[in-house]
């Protein structure tokens, strides 16, 4: 069998059109979350963008962003696409997790407006590879 890395062309897990809205609010990193590049992400958000400049530059970035994405995820059940929407707005509440089936946590979430915003940013840093946890243990 073949892996799902080792192929040419993979499903997209990672859509272009879902970068560009994320990156209009660049300048806090969201598209480099997304992509699955958090410390790049980070250092965004703390300096804006890199004052704007790296937020520019990504505008053409993205779809090579989206390309690399595709290749390192595991596609399946959970979309990225929505539980990135779901964190990127709800993610205080937990509505996330409760989508990827994380219950327990997603209650926890709720409670406590994502454990004080704590595990919100936490979720930033990992939810790509929750999601691939999650999409790889479906398909064994």
């Amino acid at each position: 069998m073949i892996s799902r890395r080792s192929m040419k062309n993979p499903s997209p897990t990672h859509s272009v059109l879902m970068g560009y809205i994320l990156w209009i609010f660049g300048f806090t990193g969201s598209e480099r979350f997304y992509y699955g590049r958090p410390i790049s992400g980070t250092v965004y958000f703390f300096t804006f963008g890199l004052l704007g400049i790296g937020w520019f530059l990504d505008l053409f970035l993205i779809p090579s962003m989206a390309r690399e994405a595709d290749l390192r995820f595991t596609e399946g059940k959970i979309d990225y696409n929505l539980a990135w929407l779901l964190l990127t707005f709800l993610g205080i509440f937990g509505i996330h997790r409760f989508y990827m089936g994380k219950w327990i946590s997603g209650l926890l979430y709720l409670l406590t407006l994502g454990i004080f915003g704590i595990g919100y940013i936490y979720d930033f840093w990992t939810l790509n590879d929750q999601i691939t946890l999650v999409n790889a243990s479906e398909r064994q």
